[in-house]
């Protein structure tokens, strides 16, 4: 029962107007305690000198039940009004005890109230009156502090180091499988081990140098695929990743290879032909701007930009892994779930690529087939993943043949 009193002129009578019912109430009995606390019985009737005999109950309409009793809880001194505490033992605060108890300024709860963001609270004259266990509206435009998606869950453990989560498992199982297919001779305890412990580990036996190298610089693009994934792709960034993943290899020591720049000398890519050195800065321009030009991409988008990148070719080495990396990150963006090309699918990724033009069904069940073994990934560490299943859409102006 929310309200207020007052005293009439003529009879000086006391009563309780209830604000949920309009009900004017007189106090029939009125006990005081300690000056503070009282309680006080209620009969419902007009504004006349002979209201009604009949009791009051929690609805505001007369009955012949008997009488109800309401604790008065507290008093403001400056105006005159009263919190009371209703049958259900519902107390109420005033807008300065509450901003106290909540830490915050008494501007902000009288702006929670405004906006009805507390529920119960209401208005006596100018005075709010709060529900005593009213809890703080959150913050507008926060965000949860638990991970909504494979994004926020990769960010998350990466910053907060844990081990054996999904960010832990993806440095090792992307880095060893994009490496592997270049050429690579780590296995992936050996990837697992320098990613876990920054050493090699080696019993009698020789590894390539550039092997390491490159295993331990990719395991840095892919932090800066998580970093910068909800961001375009652009030239920049693609240099970067390049630097990243050549940087202190014997490839950086040579003169005429360009680390984080693009080709100097043309290049083949299983036997077929790529982007002239001179045509490779247009072409990759041409193909950002074009890409770029909506910013939801489809899964079938995505592999076709990454077709068109690997048929430029525009690096003298790395081009595979730097592509694949893009992939990666462009999935992120567009809350598509990503994949990874193992051993097992190698074959029939390479063949798609080479065969993407006549026939792109190859390469798009590959990357499917790719994507529903990392969705038992997710599944397993609780990852969510159903939001994305909409970028997995193929435009139907080009449906697959066959």
């Amino acid at each position: 029962m929310h309200g207020h009193f007052e005293r009439l002129d003529q009879g000086g009578l006391l009563w309780f107007q209830d604000h949920l019912s309009g009900a004017n109430l007189e106090i029939k009995e009125l006990h005081c305690r300690c000056g503070r606390r009282s309680r006080f019985v209620i009969g419902r009737g007009e504004r006349t000198k002979d209201p009604e005999e009949v009791s009051y109950n929690h609805s505001g309409i007369g009955k012949k039940s008997g009488v109800l009793k309401r604790k008065i809880m507290e008093k403001f001194a400056d105006n005159g009004i009263i919190a009371i505490e209703t049958e259900n033992g519902m107390n109420y605060l005033s807008v300065a005890e509450t901003a106290k108890k909540w830490g915050v300024s008494e501007r902000t709860v009288r702006n929670y109230c405004a906006k009805n963001r507390i529920p119960g609270a209401f208005l006596t004259g100018k005075t709010w009156n709060i529900p005593e266990h009213a809890v703080r509206p959150q913050r507008a435009g926060r965000k949860s502090s638990t991970p909504q998606n494979l994004l926020e869950f990769l960010k998350a453990e990466k910053d907060s180091g844990i081990q054996g989560g999904i960010y832990h498992k993806i440095q090792i199982d992307l880095t060893y499988n994009s490496n592997h297919m270049e050429g690579s001779c780590l296995s992936h305890d050996q990837t697992r081990f320098i990613f876990e412990t920054n050493t090699i580990g080696l019993e009698n036996e020789a590894v390539n140098l550039d092997d390491v190298i490159e295993t331990a610089n990719h395991f840095r693009c892919i932090d800066l695929c998580i970093e910068q994934a909800e961001k375009p792709v652009s030239e920049s960034f693609i240099k970067l990743l390049h630097l990243t993943l050549k940087n202190g290899t014997s490839d950086s020591r040579k003169n005429w290879f360009a680390v984080g720049d693009y080709k100097k000398f043309p290049n083949e890519v299983g036997g077929r032909e790529t982007a002239l050195p001179e045509e490779v800065a247009q072409r990759m321009k041409d193909l950002l701007r074009s890409y770029n030009s909506s910013k939801r991409k489809t899964l079938e988008e995505i592999i076709a930009f990454h077709y068109e990148f690997e048929s430029i070719h525009p690096f003298q080495d790395g081009n595979g892994r730097v592509g694949r990396l893009i992939l990666f990150k462009e999935c992120l963006r567009n809350q598509i779930v990503p994949f990874m090309i193992n051993e097992d699918l190698k074959m029939f990724y390479c063949r798609g690529l080479s065969q993407w033009k006549s026939e792109r069904g190859y390469l798009m069940d590959t990357c499917l087939t790719a994507q529903d073994q990392f969705k038992a990934v997710l599944n397993y560490f609780r990852i969510p993943w159903e939001q994305h299943e909409t970028g997995n859409r193929i435009k139907e102006t080009e449906k697959r043949s066959g």
